[in-house]
């Protein structure tokens, strides 16, 4: 099953195979599902080109993949073109929602240690 051109894995449950779509979680597949009116716990491989219809018209409703992450890409880009504080942290590469940096955001800045030294210089012995 092909939906917004995303092959969703066969042998999952509909509710986690949707995840797989970019700008799809558990909240919003289950709303979908409620909407399309199939069970959750459906596997794709046993869903009916009539129930795959309801799911594909149900999903139209949302921006999903492509669209999504275009919306979001303009966003960070207009954050940094008015030059705002969440503009300047995502062109430094610092966390951008207010967390602490002097220890962890490890995985935004890159894992680079900077460890102070001591302040003195060793003494070279003769």
């Amino acid at each position: 099953m092909r939906i917004a051109g995303i092959t969703l894995p066969t042998n999952k449950r509909l509710e986690i195979a949707l995840t797989a779509i970019y700008g799809i979680g558990r909240p919003l597949a289950h709303q979908i599902l409620d909407e399309a009116k199939v069970a959750y716990g459906k596997k794709i491989a046993d869903v009916t080109a009539d129930e795959e219809n309801r799911i594909r018209k149900s999903i139209e409703a949302f921006k999903i993949e492509a669209d999504l992450k275009r919306e979001i890409s303009t966003n960070i880009k207009r954050l940094k073109d008015i030059k705002a504080y969440r503009g300047i942290r995502h062109m430094r590469g610092l966390p951008v929602r207010g967390q602490r940096t002097k220890t962890n955001s490890r995985t935004r800045r890159g894992n680079v240690r900077k460890t102070m030294a001591s302040g003195r210089k060793k003494v070279d012995k003769k």
